[in-house]
């Protein structure tokens, strides 16, 4: 399993990163995936409940690599950490297949939370440069987190997310052949999206054709009243 799971992320690499030349070069320099490696085996050791063990590991890792993973992290093979330097990922954080995580990214919690208190991460999500994602909730298949966004509540399916607190700017539309229940859920969220745009665009078009009636009134009565005074 160690084995097959490092065979992923070194392919997710080779994927991600247009820099990547070969699958040996990804395997001996990049430290996102030293840092996969090194979890693993944390991982391993925290199951067996040898959790001080398991520590020890995550601290070395961090020391090498820059890269802070709690043991008890659950992350899948074929995620991909590029340069990686500042990243922390939480003890109850979960991450899929897919996903790509950048520098200075933060899979935290709120410090209010017990029990699932960090995010859980679909697949194919990336997570830009200096992003925190703050909570026990989840973040869509295939939602985009924009640099240095800070994130407090759930994402939605493909959703872009940018700013802080971060909020939610597009959500793109999922591939025709995405049938699973975050594809719909996303083309839903979507339709949602346009309807309440649709909404939005009717009433500032009745707010406008108000105003315009109101003047029309308005300069009516003005010159009723000049009129009278004529009069």
């Amino acid at each position: 399993m160690w084995f097959k799971n490092l065979r992923a992320d070194i392919k997710a690499a080779k994927l991600n990163d247009p820099a990547a030349r070969n699958w040996f070069e990804i395997w001996l320099t990049y430290s996102g995936v030293h840092a996969l490696s090194w979890h693993r085996v944390a991982y391993f050791f925290h199951k067996i409940k040898l959790k001080l063990l398991a520590r020890i590991i995550s601290q070395t890792a961090r020391f090498f690599t820059g890269i802070e993973i709690h043991p008890a992290a659950k992350i899948e093979g074929g995620v991909f950490i590029d340069h990686g330097s500042g990243v922390v990922i939480g003890e109850t954080a979960e991450v899929h297949k897919g996903t790509v995580i950048y520098q200075g990214v933060t899979l935290g919690g709120t410090g209010k939370e017990r029990g699932k208190r960090h995010p859980t991460i679909m697949e194919d999500v990336t997570l830009s440069a200096g992003a925190k994602v703050l909570g026990g909730f989840t973040v869509g298949k295939g939602a985009k987190i924009g640099a240095g966004a800070v994130v407090l509540k759930e994402v939605p399916p493909y959703a872009t997310v940018v700013g802080v607190p971060g909020r939610i700017v597009r959500i793109r539309k999922p591939d025709a052949t995405d049938t699973t229940k975050s594809g719909i859920i996303a083309v839903a969220a979507l339709n949602a999206e346009i309807n309440a745009e649709e909404l939005e665009r009717r009433e500032e078009e009745a707010k406008e054709a108000a105003r315009i009636a109101e003047e029309a009134r308005s300069g009516k009565k003005k010159q009723g009243e000049k009129k009278d005074e004529n009069l």
